[in-house]
């Protein structure tokens, strides 16, 4: 019986201690933020998902080689002399087709280590932190602005180009053995007529 007594009277405690705790925190103002419509203001200096302006990049590729994951992949298709690629915003001049800048989010490791050695800025975290996809290709961000089409025609723009200079590197080099060869075709005209000048002025001394 006092056993009994004595394990009714350990439940009924142990219920009113629970009850205090919750009684306690039932007049306490909340806590809680209607999210998403309410969001948590985040730090000054928060690492999340990349941008690209590709406005302002030269495609020099500064920021692929930083990165410890190899999430970044660019393609780049120089210019020919004829083509205007415009200047950045702080004034660098541009010689490069970017064709493709993709970066894998779901492999990026928010280090930020691609952001500094960018030397037009831009490459930065912004502040979002909301980007789930239901596939995993999704989170592969294509920051290029060029079409297909237009990707094409600066690579054939390229090799062209780079067959003209061949082409013109080829018909120099052949032009300038041709010379020398005249060059020694003479030299050696002009030596074997001296040779037989010299035999006819021995032969006339004789």
């Amino acid at each position: 019986m006092r056993q009994y007594l004595k394990n009714t009277w350990e439940g009924i405690w142990t219920i009113i201690i629970g009850m205090k705790i919750t009684f306690k925190h039932l007049f306490v103002p909340s806590v809680t933020i209607q999210y998403p419509d309410q969001k948590v203001p985040l730090p000054e200096r928060v690492r999340n998902r990349l941008y690209v302006n590709m406005d302002d990049c030269i495609g020099c590729d500064q920021c692929a080689r930083a990165c410890p994951v190899n999430c970044i992949d660019i393609e780049t298709v120089k210019s020919t002399p004829g083509e205007n690629l415009g200047q950045t915003s702080n004034g660098k001049k541009k010689a490069l087709w970017v064709t493709k800048f993709d970066i894998d989010i779901a492999k990026c490791c928010y280090c930020q280590l691609c952001v500094f050695p960018c030397p037009t800025d831009c490459i930065y975290m912004t502040d979002v932190y909301e980007f789930s996809e239901f596939k995993r290709n999704e989170l592969i961000y294509n920051f290029s602005t060029m079409q297909p089409g237009e990707v094409e025609e600066k690579k054939d723009n390229f090799e062209k180009f780079q067959a003209e200079k061949e082409a013109q590197k080829a018909a120099a080099a052949k032009a300038k053995a041709e010379a020398a060869a005249k060059a020694k075709a003479e030299k050696e005209k002009d030596e074997k007529s001296k040779n037989n000048n010299s035999k006819s002025s021995s032969n006339d001394v004789s």
